[in-house]
């Protein structure tokens, strides 16, 4: 526990700094490493993939790839060529090793898509949220809403919690856990508008909408940290890596952002759609 505040206490503030105050390609640069990171844990867990390097060279620079791409917006070109240029070489590899000790599962391709292509993909929102007007203040709005679901579920489970929500997948979490992460997730986005609103410039805050992308969000953060706990069950491993002490490694702290970031993006297009303003 002493490590995982110690991490949180100094890693908090840099995530602040990268998000709010440096330039929208600094957090493209970072979103990209981590990308790159979360590849390789992911590739790692899996015992096929360790006798050879080059499944990871090429799932790792396909993830490192995208974010840069979302950046320069050159999405539209980038993710098709990465999502050609990954299959083929990871089918190539696939097809020369078929029936050999070294023979790879169509699955385990499949895999090296997820950690090389999707995954990145919806991380990168988070670039899209901070190159949109007022990005600053909206990119903090997916990190916010996964920061405090998170807390709010694992202390009213211990607090409170009895019952089990999904003891196979993720045996420490509660239903009062899970109630109560959506709850404090939603009334921590409302109270972040109150905040903007009586702290910055801005002269408008919908709280209407913070409120449901603090309620949707929630719940797709909740959905994010349980499908990689479904994953990491699967694999029968504890954590995805041991990078961050007391958080395990990249995807064990990220995880729930690879839901959270895409769905609140995705929410601030349709009000767009719709005429709808946020902040102004």
């Amino acid at each position: 526990m002493l490590k995982r505040v110690i991490v949180a206490i100094i890693g908090l503030p840099i995530i602040f700094l990268i998000l709010f105050c440096f330039p929208p390609v600094v957090l493209a640069g970072t979103v990209s490493i981590i990308c790159a990171m979360i590849a390789y844990e992911l590739l790692r867990t899996t015992k096929p993939f360790k006798g050879n390097m080059r499944f990871f060279i090429y799932t790792m620079i396909s993830a490192a790839a995208i974010p840069m791409g979302v950046f320069f917006r050159l999405s539209y070109l980038v993710i098709p060529m990465v999502f050609l240029v990954l299959l083929s070489l990871t089918f190539i590899e696939a097809i020369i090793r078929f029936n050999t000790e070294k023979h790879y599962p169509v699955s385990f391709i499949f895999l090296s898509l997820f950690g090389g292509l999707f995954i990145p993909y919806l991380f990168s929102t988070l670039i899209g949220l901070r190159v949109m007007p007022h990005g600053r203040f909206l990119v903090l709005i997916p990190v916010l809403c996964a920061f405090t679901t998170d807390a709010g579920a694992y202390f009213v489970g211990v607090l409170i919690g009895k019952r089990k929500a999904f003891p196979h997948v993720s045996p420490n979490k509660t239903v009062a856990g899970c109630i109560g992460g959506v709850i404090f997730g939603t009334s921590f986005l409302v109270l972040f508008g109150v905040a903007l609103n009586h702290l910055t410039d801005i002269n408008f805050i919908n709280l209407w909408a913070l409120l449901s992308f603090g309620l949707i969000g929630s719940i797709m953060c909740e959905l994010g940290d349980l499908t990689f706990s479904l994953i990491k069950r699967e694999l029968n491993i504890k954590d995805f890596g041991s990078f961050l002490p007391g958080h395990g490694g990249a995807l064990d702290r990220f995880d729930s952002m690879i839901f959270t970031a895409p769905t609140i993006y995705l929410l601030v297009l349709i009000f767009s759609l719709f005429n709808i303003t946020i902040l102004s």
